[in-house]
């Protein structure tokens, strides 16, 4: 497991590095020029931004793999981490049963050697008290018994002192059994308890080591993907300033061209001009950018394809939306302007001109 743990460490690293590397790639490039840039200098600059697009989304796909990796080595970490815990669990059972039992023996083993305590005392006391007085042998207590009753009565006595020292010396040695078994069992219950007591280190250190692993490889993922998706964002955002910048140009250069071509129209056939061209004033029916695109804000006359006015209508268009005449251009603005109205409904018919989409208006 440890070979798979370093390995997620160096890729996850590697991969925060080159996310690290490509934000600040893009930091340093600018999103103005001090100079007007040419078409070819923005096409170029955000191919090399969707480029980099491309790289950083193949990055993240390759963090996603490496989560997923880390996701089953999680799982695994979890599995064990509850093992060591029900381990642990029992292991801290056993220890309370052990300390439990030690301290039984611990009260028995005192009773016990108080009872050797007491017994030898009185094995003691027995022992002096024979040898300070000399033991009667049967004949004397027969010559000095007064009658048959009092003969009984010493034989029981000397009986009943014998059964009695016998008694003493077998306690005396059952309780010296006692006490060395309970000593034994006690210096066993000793050593269970030191071995349980290493073991729950022991896995309090493991679980304790799985645990500060599992948290750092989460926070490096977590740091990896924070500077993956910043660095992507900011991709993005150029990318999106170079396509506006792209976009603006390419309107400004269509107006320019439509402005040339209605120019040309008007010089070669001025019967059909309407005069200078309106301005953002002149109450169009649509938005102005698309006007001047299309017509530079002239009445023009048809063109190759037959779009004709202000709005560069087409014949079939007009006659079909009600307009009156054969061509929008012999009408007049009004008229023009109701028609417009009508196709562009609100912006929903912007797909009628295609300088909508040239100049962004969608």
């Amino acid at each position: 497991m440890s070979f798979r743990w370093r390995t997620l460490h160096r890729r996850s690293t590697a991969i925060a590095v080159a996310a690290a590397g490509a934000l600040a790639g893009l930091a340093a490039i600018p999103l103005t020029s001090s100079a007007a840039p040419n078409l070819s200098t923005l096409n170029s600059e955000l191919g090399a931004q969707q480029a980099r697009q491309q790289h950083l989304q193949n990055s993240l796909s390759g963090l996603s793999q490496l989560i997923g990796s880390l996701s089953g080595q999680i799982s695994l970490v979890q599995s064990r981490e509850a093992a060591v815990q029900t381990e642990l669990a029992q292991d801290q059972a056993a220890l309370a049963s052990s300390e439990a039992a030690l301290a039984r023996e611990q009260h028995l083993l005192s009773i016990l050697r108080a009872r050797l305590h007491r017994a030898q005392t009185q094995l003691a006391r027995q022992l002096v008290s024979s040898y300070e007085s000399d033991r009667p042998d049967l004949v004397t207590v027969v010559l000095e018994s007064n009658g048959f009753n009092d003969l009984l009565s010493k034989i029981t006595y000397l009986r009943d002192a014998e059964h009695q020292q016998q008694s003493i010396i077998y306690v005396t040695r059952t309780a010296k059994r006692q006490a060395d078994a309970a000593a034994v069992h006690l210096a066993a219950l000793e050593a269970s308890e030191r071995q349980i007591t290493a073991n729950t280190a022991t896995h309090a250190r493991a679980l304790a080591g799985m645990n500060s692993l599992l948290q750092a490889k989460r926070s490096q993922l977590s740091q990896a993907q924070a500077v993956q998706r910043a660095a992507l964002s900011a991709t993005r955002s150029h990318a999106s300033q170079l396509q506006s910048e792209i976009s603006h140009i390419e309107a400004q250069q269509a107006a320019q061209a439509a402005a040339q071509r209605a120019a040309a129209q008007s010089s070669s056939a001025p019967v059909y001009s309407s005069g200078p061209a309106l301005g953002p004033s002149g109450g169009w029916a649509i938005p102005y950018p698309i006007v001047l695109c299309e017509s530079g804000g002239q009445n023009l006359p048809p063109n190759s394809a037959g779009a004709s006015g202000y709005y560069q209508i087409m014949p079939a268009t007009w006659r079909g939306e009600g307009g009156p005449g054969p061509a929008a251009y012999l009408a007049s603005k009004a008229e023009q302007d109701a028609i417009a109205s009508r196709l562009w409904n609100g912006g929903a018919g912007a797909s009628n001109w295609v300088c909508a989409g040239i100049v962004g208006i969608h």
